[in-house]
């Protein structure tokens, strides 16, 4: 069944079906006829000559230029040219095709004054599969994503470039190969197409449903490494964390606990220290507050990807035409940046607990380095070297974006929030994360082989699915193989999968 984009009440889940599961879409008949009417008003300010931004005049700093009739006929073509000037690789497909859908769902409100050819041809595109070629960089995250979506907008003119059934194409001919017709673009429906942060917030919301879940796997690693650790259990009540009352908190000693339930050591005969380190018996409290940021997160995203990101904007009830600054992306590069951030800090705790799992002195009698003759093998050692350069760049990148911002347009637009730089570097976050926690992963399993206790029902069957790919390190071997194996099953969530099979779904 179609996802139908009304303008409010589109989800990250449904953006990330419609991104990678190439979910059809329809727009909501309520949605079309507010374009319709919205279109009508705009059609006859303009023949009253009203001073409207982008439509009759100039953009940027070229706002005050006023266009007479024949140029506003030809500005919007102009406009995507000169838009169209992004630099780098094409964009992910399911990026691309995101940022459309984001992009309609802003249409659907009513209130950018495009013709309903412009919002019903992204809807083909979407559906038939064609993906307009968008160079990654570009966008400094404020009059939106310019360079991106102009990029997609050339395709509304039958020019640019496109995907369509696994071919590069020029944008014309994937067009006529789909069978889709080409609009043109007149008053407005350029501006309209591009004037929003739609790339950087379509990626934020694909990496927040990713962080979700990364987020679940942390909690199954660190079980397994408390475990491991012959941790004691007392930190990983509940009680604890809801006398202090962050629910972050509360669901991660939970999600703990559930993985470890059914463990030896939850009998309270095993023999446990005390008080155990900041790295373990902080999990909760510091995987807790990566939830919270993560939470954070998503409802400003789902706010956006459901709000009006345009300029100017019409309001047909109000016969009333606003400009202003909808498109600025700081509202999601702000608390992307905190998310980005919060997925580093959890790595640097998974380093801390794995270094205890190889660290003769903390590991509570496992052989050095989890190797099965110290000395002459040196087992996982190199592992957290590997792990630290992960981490480092990580530490880099998570310097936040938002904050570096560098006037443009004659110093017009002389604050911009650098949201694209936010999200693509927490695609780059994204990726070392999965490293590291699968070397946890593998820290951890290695060293539950040592253990002759009853683990957890969570914690067997995610030592299970690891064996399914990285045999036990009884002599040294190139270690690159399963360290490149483990990323790739952190990042497809298998481990999660098959553990939720066993404990239940994890919160």
């Amino acid at each position: 069944m179609p996802i139908t984009l009304d303008g409010s009440s589109l989800t990250i889940e449904k953006l990330v079906a419609i991104a990678r599961d190439n979910e059809k879409v329809e727009l909501a008949p309520e949605a079309l006829e507010r374009i319709k009417v919205c279109r009508a008003m705009l059609e006859e300010k303009l023949a009253a000559r009203e001073i409207m931004y982008g439509t009759n005049t100039g953009i940027g700093e070229f706002s005050e230029v006023l266009l007479n009739d024949e140029q506003v006929k030809e500005f919007q073509k102009y406009l995507i040219y000169n838009h169209a000037a992004g630099i780098g690789e094409p964009a992910p497909i399911e990026h691309v095709r995101a940022a459309l859908a984001s992009r309609i769902n802003v249409h659907a409100h009513g209130n950018s004054g495009c013709r309903p050819e412009i919002t019903l041809t992204l809807v083909e595109m979407l559906n038939k599969g064609v993906t307009p070629v968008v160079c990654q960089k570009g966008s400094v995250g404020a009059s939106g994503d310019l360079a991106p979506m102009a990029q997609a907008a050339l395709l509304l003119m039958g020019e640019g470039e496109a995907f369509y059934n696994g071919e590069r194409l020029p944008g014309h001919e994937a067009m006529r190969r789909a069978g889709i017709e080409v609009p043109g673009l007149q008053a407005r429906d350029g501006l309209a197409a591009i004037n929003g942060s739609n790339l950087l917030t379509a990626i934020s919301a694909i990496h927040i449903f990713e962080m979700e879940r990364f987020i679940k796997q942390a909690e199954i690693a660190a079980a397994m490494t408390i475990e491991a650790l012959l941790g004691n259990l007392k930190p990983y009540n509940t009680k604890l964390h809801e006398l202090r009352g962050f629910s972050g908190a509360v669901v991660s000693a939970k999600n703990i606990m559930k993985v470890i339930e059914g463990s030896d050591l939850t009998t309270g005969r095993m023999k446990t220290k005390v008080q155990d380190a900041y790295s373990m018996r902080s999990t909760p409290q510091v995987i807790g507050a990566a939830r919270d940021a993560i939470a954070y997160a998503r409802s400003q995203v789902e706010i956006e990807l459901n709000g009006v990101g345009d300029n100017p904007i019409f309001i047909p009830e109000d016969r009333l035409t606003l400009t202003g600054a909808n498109f600025q992306g700081t509202p999601v590069a702000l608390p992307m940046d905190m998310a980005g951030a919060a997925i580093t800090m959890v790595c640097v705790l998974s380093e801390r607990r794995m270094n205890r799992l190889t660290n003769p002195a903390l590991s509570q009698g496992l052989p050095d380095f989890l190797a099965h003759e110290p000395g002459f093998y040196s087992g996982m050692m190199l592992s957290q070297y590997t792990a630290d350069h992960l981490i480092v760049e990580q530490r880099i990148l998570s310097a936040p974006a938002s904050i570096q911002s560098i006037p443009a347009a004659a110093d017009q637009e002389d604050f911009v929030s650098m949201g694209l730089n936010t999200a693509l570097k927490n695609g780059q976050i994204l990726d070392n994360a999965y490293g590291v926690l699968g070397i946890e992963f593998m820290a951890a399993a290695q060293a539950l082989d040592f253990r002759e206790f009853t683990p957890g029902r969570g914690t067997q069957k995610a030592r299970e699915v690891i064996r399914k790919y990285v045999k036990h390190l009884d002599i040294d071997r190139p270690l690159y193989n399963d360290h490149n194996a483990m990323k790739e099953l952190v990042k497809r969530c298998e481990i999660l999968s098959e553990v939720e099979k066993v404990v239940g779904e994890l919160g």
